[in-house]
C-alpha cells in the first residue's frame, strides 16, 4: 500500500499543502515548563505538566 496520494504522479497534479505549520515545543519552551501567548490582545498561558501534557490556559 502506497502512502501517496492518487494521482500525485501526475505531471500536473498540484503538491499538497500543509495544513498547518509544525514547531517543536523546545523551539518554543527551551527551558522553562510554561510560555504565554499573545492572541489578539488576549494572553493565554501554555504550560507543560508534570505528566507531560500541554495545558492551555486563558
Amino acid at each position: 500500500m502506497s502512502d501517496e496520494l492518487p494521482g500525485s504522479d501526475l505531471p500536473n497534479a498540484p503538491e499538497a499543502k500543509p495544513c498547518a505549520i509544525v514547531v517543536q515545543a523546545k523551539q518554543l519552551f527551551g527551558e522553562h515548563r510554561e510560555i504565554v501567548i499573545e492572541y489578539e490582545g488576549e494572553r493565554y498561558k501554555l504550560r507543560i505538566t508534570r505528566r507531560g501534557k500541554l495545558i492551555l490556559q486563558k
